[in-house]
């Protein structure tokens, strides 16, 4: 399996079913429009720079909910968090996705906008590569990207929704993250996910 990082927090996950997360249609963030085609597309939360899901093609399937779900043979956990610190009040809901494929749990955080309790980690269960939002403002910040990523533990943690050129979104640098962990390195993209995952939490980050 390949993982393309278009920009944000979109992910397109390519395998025997290509799967789409939070889609933004390029020139609304300031950044290149994904050219993805995929059978699932999958939203986190009802903003524009995540549910442009128009700019999908392949007529795939969308999904905005919790709960359980199983298609084509990737199973999905929608768990319930919120945008912000006051249980959506600011920014309302958001749905973290555990998603796996061929067994392997590839868990996307969202907008998520607060710290992550053991109750809702069992809920989100088992991950093995996992996509945290780092930029703060609208999301959890370095610090608290940090915390969420040694909680749940993944073999793979990818960061997300930081700034990079061109992104006309107010959040900081990837660099306030990555200062603040270990086993840091930059990779391709896309990134071909190894067959054999790391024991120990590897931070990846996506070259744009």
């Amino acid at each position: 399996m390949k993982i393309k990082w278009w920009g944000h927090a979109c992910f397109e996950i390519k395998g025997e079913e290509n799967i789409v997360i939070d889609p933004h249609d390029g020139n609304s963030v300031g950044l290149e429009k994904p050219n993805v085609e995929a059978s699932i597309v999958l939203v986190t939360h009802d903003h524009y720079d995540h549910n442009a899901t128009d700019i999908v093609s392949g007529n795939p399937i969308k999904i905005s909910e919790l709960g359980y779900t199983s298609m084509r043979g990737v199973k999905i956990n929608g768990v319930k968090t919120y945008h912000d610190k006051s249980k959506g009040e600011r920014r309302g809901e958001n749905i973290v996705y555990n998603i796996d494929i061929n067994g392997i749990n590839f868990c996307h955080l969202g907008d998520l906008g607060h710290e992550l309790d053991q109750k809702k980690i069992r809920e989100i269960g088992k991950v093995d590569i996992l996509f945290v939002p780092v930029g703060g403002n609208f999301t959890i910040n370095a610090e608290e990207a940090k915390k969420v990523v040694e909680e749940i533990n993944p073999s793979i943690a990818i960061p997300m929704h930081y700034k990079v050129p061109g992104l006309n979104i107010p959040i900081d640098r990837v660099e306030k993250f990555t200062e603040l962990v270990s086993n840091v390195s930059r990779v391709s993209n896309p990134y071909n996910v190894p067959k054999k995952l790391p024991q120990e939490t590897k931070i990846k980050v996506f070259n744009p």
